[in-house]
C-alpha cells in the first residue's frame, strides 16, 4: 500500500518541523515549511500541527496528524500535495539528516508490481536506487530507527 496524501503531508510537516529545530536550517527550508503551514492553517483550521511540531520524530503524533488531515478533507487537495512534495524535496536537498526519515525510498526501479505495508521508521528503512526486479517487490513489516512507544507504559500495581 502506498502512503496516502494525508500521510505524505504529515511526513512533510514532520520533516519541516525537524529541520526548523536545527540551527543550520536554511531560509529556503523555512520558507517552504511556512508555505505549507499557512496553507493548512487557512484551508483546514481545525487541524492542529503543534503536537508534530513539538516532537517531529514521533510516529504516533504523525499518524494522528494524518488522520486529522484526512478527516478535514485533504484527499483532493492537489495544491497541498504539491507543497508537501516540494517541502520534502527541499528538506532532502538542504537538510540531509532530517530528510533521511523517509521510511521507504525507491528511485528508478522496475518491477511487475509493488506492495508496501506496515512501515515504522524514523529513518530510511528501505532504499533502492536503479533496481530492476523480476516479478513483484514486497516491502512489509519494516522497523527502522528509534521508535516512540505508542502510549506511556501503564504503572504496575
Amino acid at each position: 500500500m502506498l502512503e496516502s496524501l494525508p500521510a505524505i503531508v504529515a511526513a512533510a510537516v514532520s520533516a519541516g518541523a525537524a529541520a526548523g529545530l536545527k540551527d543550520t536550517a536554511t531560509q529556503v527550508v523555512a520558507d517552504a515549511y511556512r508555505k505549507l503551514k499557512t496553507m493548512i492553517a487557512h484551508r483546514y483550521p481545525a487541524v492542529d500541527l503543534a503536537p508534530v511540531e513539538e516532537r517531529p520524530a514521533s510516529l504516533p503524533r504523525r499518524a494522528v496528524l494524518a488522520e486529522e488531515l484526512e478527516d478535514a478533507g485533504v484527499l483532493d487537495d492537489a495544491e497541498l500535495f504539491s507543497a508537501a512534495q516540494e517541502l520534502i524535496a527541499i528538506v532532502r536537498a538542504h537538510e540531509a539528516s532530517v530528510g533521511a526519515a523517509v521510511s521507504v525510498d525507491l528511485e528508478r526501479i522496475q518491477a511487475d508490481a509493488l506492495r508496501i505495508g506496515q512501515i515504522e521508521s524514523t529513518g530510511t528503512g528501505v532504499r533502492v536506487v536503479d533496481g530492476t526486479i523480476d516479478g513483484a517487490i514486497e516491502i512489509v513489516n519494516v522497523r527502522a530507527g528509534r521508535q516512540d512507544p505508542p502510549d506511556p507504559p501503564a504503572a504496575r500495581r
